[in-house]
């Protein structure tokens, strides 16, 4: 954790805001011992827009994940720090984003009883359009937007038109989770095959005594592997 991990932690904004005009730190470290946590995680997490904003402003990314998939937004949702939701999607930081469970910001508010976060959320999330539809046939009502609203959506097709890439992708991240979906993949598969070898060998008496030894023994080593994975 480096010195503006802890700054960011404690909600020290004076000091946050010191660390960054010195330039002594990475504003997109990734904490290893913290399951890869951001400074900007931290001050997400503790309810410190302010320091968000300061962060941002000075090269955070807010599209940066832990590892297991959260964003800025996922901490702010689970908290329920609905002026941090507020000033991320203000700043046009990914508020929607799944984590390697897929649950987005909005499941995490809904889980943890934060109602208030939860209407933000379902007003300015980037699924507008579906939101929008949805809210037009059960109430028969047009939907009013915010002023944030419009903001994002405009910035968001201005930004398109462009041809100005948004800084929503963490990279790094998602090309761990390819990986680890591979895996995942090749890992099914080798356990429909051992499965299949496994019902053969039990049902099909022409198996010989030492050809079923090689297959229990292959299906001991696959087991004793998959928990060295798993843990």
């Amino acid at each position: 954790m480096t010195e503006l991990h802890q700054a960011a932690a404690a909600g020290d904004y004076d000091l946050v805001e010191d660390i960054l005009k010195r330039n002594i730190c990475n504003p997109n470290h990734k904490d290893i011992d913290w399951d890869g946590r951001t400074p900007l995680h931290w001050a997400a997490a503790k309810g410190q827009a302010e320091t968000v904003k300061i962060l941002i402003e000075n090269g955070a990314r807010p599209c940066l994940r832990t590892d297991s998939g959260w964003t800025p937004a996922h901490f702010a949702a689970e908290s329920g720090r609905l002026g941090v939701l507020r000033m991320l999607h203000s700043l046009h930081a990914p508020i929607d984003k799944e984590d390697v469970s897929g649950d987005k910001p909005i499941r995490l508010a809904a889980i943890y009883g934060h109602k208030d976060c939860v209407k933000f959320l379902e007003i300015c999330g980037h699924d507008f359009e579906s939101s929008y539809i949805t809210l037009q046939l059960t109430t028969g009502n047009p939907l009013k937007l915010s002023s944030a609203e419009v903001e994002s959506r405009d910035f968001q097709q201005m930004a398109e038109l462009r041809g100005t890439p948004l800084d929503d992708t963490d990279e790094e991240w998602e090309e761990k989770k390819k990986e680890m979906e591979e895996n995942k993949f090749v890992q099914g598969q080798i356990l429909k095959k051992t499965e299949g070898i496994k019902l053969a060998y039990e049902t099909d008496p022409k198996f010989s005594l030492p050809i079923k030894k090689i297959i229990t023994a292959s299906l001991r080593m696959h087991s004793s592997r998959t928990q060295k994975t798993k843990r």
